[in-house]
């Protein structure tokens, strides 16, 4: 009987020990992250990009053209210059784009980015069962039109999805920051 109790217990603790933290957001976090999606003046810069791998992307990509720490499907832009701003009704961009076209390409090859600076349309906020919050809108790059999905968690955590109309769709993960009181007047 001693065994069984102490098997219990040990199995018990086991089970206890093994339980997942919830990361808990403090009232200040939850109310800054709140302004910022009402205000609609924030900033992602992204640390990651998640191309939609693809045969011609694998050939490409697994020849080394990459840095270390880089495959197919996960590109690392730390220490690359990147953003997508979000300020009123307008949104600005640079978001490099690692993936397959179709078409539509502008001589010299002067648009591998995605470049938005004008006006969202059809922008929406959705609150998600995990307290996270979905931005949708579309917005103009180049002549290619994009459909934007923002998630953006408590954390202030994101990511950002984008599907264009001649481009395959890419994932990027980063954080979300308000803009800098200084820089809104530029």
């Amino acid at each position: 009987m001693k065994r069984f109790c102490l098997s219990i217990l040990v199995f018990t603790m086991f089970f206890v020990a093994c339980k997942s933290s919830k990361d808990t957001i403090t009232p200040e976090q939850l109310a800054t992250f709140n302004k910022l999606v009402a205000s609609r003046e924030f900033t992602i810069d992204s640390d990651w990009a998640y191309p939609q791998v693809t045969n011609a992307m694998s050939q490409v990509l697994n020849s080394q053209l990459l840095g270390p720490g880089n495959n197919v499907n996960a590109i690392n832009l730390i220490g690359n210059a990147n953003f997508l701003t979000i300020k009123g009704d307008s949104v600005m961009s640079y978001l490099p784009y690692f993936g397959e076209r179709q078409m539509q390409v502008a001589y010299g090859g002067t648009d591998g980015a995605i470049q938005f600076n004008g006006i969202m349309k059809d922008y929406s906020v959705k609150d998600n069962k995990d307290k996270s919050k979905t931005l949708t809108f579309s917005a103009d790059s180049n002549g290619e039109n994009f459909n934007v999905i923002i998630k953006l968690f408590q954390n202030l955590k994101s990511e950002i999805i984008l599907n264009g109309t001649s481009r395959f769709s890419i994932r990027y993960s980063g954080d979300v920051q308000p803009i800098e009181k200084n820089k809104k007047d530029s």
